[in-house]
This record gives C-alpha cells, sequence and structure tokens, in this order.
C-alpha cells in the first residue's frame, strides 16, 4: 500500500516534524530515526483513516480552482456547504446531519483504492 504524505502538513503532522527537527538538532536523534518516524506516521495516519473513519459527506460550492496532478486532486471551493450523510457514527451520539459552511475551503483527494493496488 502506497502511503500518502500528504498528512504531514495537518497540524498534527507538522508538530510532529517540529519536533522530530528540535531532536535531531539537540543531538536526541538521528535524521535517519526521524525519517523511518515520518514513515511511519504516514503509514500509521492512512491506515487509521482507512480502517477507522466510515463517514460520508457531501459538499458544494462555488469551484474556485482545481488540479489533477499524480493521482492527487486539489480544489478550491468559495461559498462551501459540507454535510455529513451519516452523524453518530463516532462519538458525537446525536443523530441529525450536521453541516458547515464557510467563505473558502482546499480540499485535497487521493485515489485511496489505487493507492492499495500499488
Amino acid at each position: 500500500m502506497t502511503n500518502y504524505q500528504l498528512y504531514r502538513n495537518t497540524t498534527l503532522g507538522m508538530a510532529l516534524q517540529e519536533t522530530l527537527a528540535q531532536m535531531i538538532s539537540d543531538g536526541q536523534l538521528t535524521e535517519l530515526a526521524a525519517s523511518k518516524v515520518l514513515s511511519e506516521f504516514d503509514r500509521s495516519i492512512n491506515e487509521a483513516l482507512d480502517k477507522r473513519i466510515h463517514k460520508k459527506v457531501h459538499f458544494s460550492g462555488k469551484l474556485n480552482t482545481y488540479r489533477f496532478c499524480d493521482n492527487v486532486w486539489t480544489l478550491v471551493l468559495k461559498d462551501y456547504s459540507i454535510k455529513e450523510s451519516n452523524p453518530g457514527q463516532h462519538n458525537t451520539g446525536t443523530t441529525t446531519p450536521q453541516t458547515s459552511t464557510g467563505a473558502k475551503i482546499k480540499i485535497v483527494a487521493c485515489d485511496g483504492k489505487s493507492a492499495q493496488q500499488s
């Protein structure tokens, strides 16, 4: 299974990278060990999202820009709305649909099925 590295740009991924960089500069960790930690993070986050998240969302908005490169879609929507189609599955305890709206959102999407076939 190919592990996408795009989750390194999340808050959790950035915090991990900052911590690893600090540990390298303090001499507590080698670059090779930090690289292995990041690879394990990539593998773990991809696996967790694949196996533990089962919610589906529907989004709409005005498509501002889009790009498809290396099997990765990047979409920028303006005046967007996102609605969960099956809420209440994980820790929310609610049965009413949850909707979020906003002025602008960037969506990065990868084909998980083709990644598993690699």
